[in-house]
């Protein structure tokens, strides 16, 4: 893509880790899409556009992506390159991390004003990621979080968008707060962390579980438990890229074309065809966001715009 804007992160690198990209796993039959990516954050030995990123997921059977934000700089950079790229939709939100922080500046209403107006825009399908962490928040930071969590719950509702929740340490207080002020009718817990009994609990309300490469990792028992507990109609799966990265190559690099690591797996554990399983879920995300396809829509006085064929937006 001709001008393409880059990532606007830079992953710390650590100390120790292998910087090199895995290889292509092999293609997928039957194509699916990553439910949650961050393709705003640089990462690895090699400097990839979003359309290389995309290209080499296209070349594995990955149509397409959620590209997330999590705060206003990397909502707004979502939105823009929804806009531009047919294989990206996009979601908006300030993280539950990063809400105390505009918090204690003052400014965290009119972020939430700012994130209500990038709702409306073209090909931005969800909000996201919200939610609570009480795990790298500590409690002079959680009034910040519920409010910041319970004002996204109500842009959904308000823009009929899905609402994609991190949650982290906090699984009771998530659930909670949906029962109490009413969850969107598409929600869907990000990297779902949580055990049988709590999938069940999703289940049971109609909430989407998307899994993660951890879903993969050799100590994650409790994860594919939940897997196994609740209907294949309520499963996503995604990378959340550049972290997370699926077995074998967990520390690496993570992009949406490792994607099929994780769903291989998540078939494996269910002991059903990957095809079959990714049908399904190819199903489920297009339930939930819409089509990627994108056509022209001409608004009298503007220039043209672009929009999901048989989007939710």
């Amino acid at each position: 893509m001709a001008d393409e804007p880059g990532p606007v992160r830079q992953r710390d690198q650590g100390t120790g880790r292998d910087l090199n990209y895995p290889p292509l796993p092999e293609p997928l039959v039957v194509p699916v899409y990553d439910n949650h990516t961050h393709l705003e954050i640089a990462d690895g030995d090699q400097s990839l556009s979003v359309a290389e990123q995309l290209d080499r997921a296209s070349s594995v059977g990955v149509r397409g992506v959620i590209q997330v934000g999590g705060d206003l700089e990397t909502s707004r950079w979502s939105a823009m390159m929804a806009a531009r790229e047919p294989r990206m939709l996009a979601a908006v939100a300030i993280h539950p991390n990063e809400a105390p922080v505009y918090d204690a500046a003052g400014t965290l209403d009119d972020a939430l004003g700012e994130i209500a107006e990038l709702a409306t825009r073209p090909r931005v399908v969800a909000i996201g990621e919200t939610g609570l962490d009480y795990f790298r928040t500590g409690p002079e930071g959680h009034a910040s979080q519920q409010r910041s969590f319970e004002a996204h719950i109500e842009i959904a509702k308000q823009n009929g968008l899905a609402l994609q929740i991190h949650d982290r340490d906090a699984h009771a207080a998530v659930i909670e707060t949906l029962l109490r002020v009413g969850a969107p009718e598409r929600t869907v817990f990000h990297c779902f962390s949580g055990d049988a009994e709590m999938a069940r609990i999703l289940a049971d309300n109609g909430w989407y579980l998307s899994f993660a490469g951890t879903v993969t990792f050799k100590n994650a028992v409790n994860l594919r438990a939940a897997l196994a507990a609740v209907p294949r109609a309520l499963l996503l799966v995604e990378t959340d890229a550049p972290f997370l990265t699926p077995a074998p190559f967990r520390g690496r690099p993570n992009a949406p074309y490792l994607l099929p690591h994780t769903l291989r797996a998540m078939a494996d554990h269910l002991e059903t065809d990957v095809t079959i399983l990714a049908s399904q879920i190819s199903s489920n995300t297009e339930l939930v966001y819409g089509g990627w396809d994108a056509e022209p829509v001409i608004v009298a006085g503007t220039e043209s715009e672009t929009r999901p064929f048989g989007g939710l937006a």
